[in-house]
């Protein structure tokens, strides 16, 4: 009785978290709205700290904590992961014990917001080095971890359940589009996305990462040789938009958000979704595309709100 009825408030949490994602129509200044519909899904409302594509990716892997009787959640991130705070916020609100393996032996709980605010929410960080955090940031499913049943959600929740994940990103959705663009860290939104498709639609991702080889990640990522024959063509790469790498930015595209946060409700940010939004405009104008409904994923971004 208590496994069915924990596993009934998991499914209610995440209905009511889910269901506050709508979409609705955005605008480019230089296309015209005749020739290209443009629609967002807006993930990033979400939640405050479980933002954008981060709930999709935990959901699964929260159901895979109970159905193991795990007792404990190790998950891996930078000093700035949006994917440590996300699971640090989750695993408060049903009261599971995490722990947070940190890149950088030099940081502290006190080193930024982020880290500060996954110390609030009951999250043991564990600082380590670059090195020690590449040998363990992939480390997933269940391990017996000193005598402890535990569930390691690798780096970015980039594993199967974190596919399965965001597949609903486009099946909890009735209209169909015929492209889906989304920014892409490691991959496991985009391979989700890509599985989910209608058979006429195809997915635009734009990494934001210098030097990605998108497709071979992918197709790594989602180990399934058949699988990836199902997908592969049906995925179109934007990768001369990460503007110097990840993080990093010009003043071409810090322009171009702010033209595209004055024009719309929603906010775009320049890690991740500023560069998608930047690669779609150039890839409808240069590609001349006409009378197609296009479905952006706002996947969330940096946090404005430090309080």
């Amino acid at each position: 009785m208590e496994k069915e009825e924990k596993s009934s408030d998991i499914t209610n949490l995440f209905k009511n978290l889910i269901q506050l994602s709508v979409i609705e129509k955005f605008s480019f200044s230089k296309i015209n709205k005749k020739d290209v519909e443009l629609f967002a899904k807006r993930d990033d409302l979400i939640h405050k700290y479980i933002s954008g594509n981060k709930i999709r990716k935990l959901n699964q892997n929260i159901f895979s904590f109970y159905k193991n009787k795990c007792k404990k959640l190790v998950t891996f991130g930078g000093a700035f992961s949006n994917h440590l705070l996300a699971t640090a916020s989750i695993c408060y609100e049903l009261g599971i014990p995490c722990i947070g393996i940190v890149r950088g032996e030099e940081l502290d709980a006190k080193s930024n917001f982020i880290l500060s605010k996954c110390d609030s929410f009951g999250m043991k960080l564990e600082f380590v080095s670059r090195t020690n955090f590449s040998e363990q940031k992939k480390m997933n499913g269940f391990v017996f971890q000193d005598g402890i049943p535990t569930w390691f959600v690798p780096e970015g929740g980039a594993n199967l359940e974190g596919i399965e994940g965001c597949k609903e990103i486009v099946s909890e959705n009735e209209e169909i589009f015929d492209y889906y663009v989304v920014a892409q860290g490691t991959t496991t939104t985009s391979i989700g996305i890509a599985l989910a498709l209608p058979p006429s639609a195809k997915i635009i991702v734009v990494p934001v990462l210098k030097g990605f080889n998108s497709k071979s990640e992918m197709k790594s990522v989602l180990n399934n040789v058949d699988l990836w024959n199902l997908i592969k063509d049906k995925i179109i790469v934007l990768d001369d938009f990460h503007f110097g790498g990840y993080a990093k930015s010009t003043n071409e595209l810090m322009e171009f958000i702010s033209e595209i946060n004055q024009i719309n409700d929603m906010q775009i940010e320049e890690v991740y979704t500023g560069k998608a939004l930047y690669a779609l405009r150039d890839y409808l104008e240069k590609n001349a595309v006409k009378n197609k409904k296009v479905l952006f994923i706002h996947t969330g971004g940096n946090f404005t709100d430090k309080n």
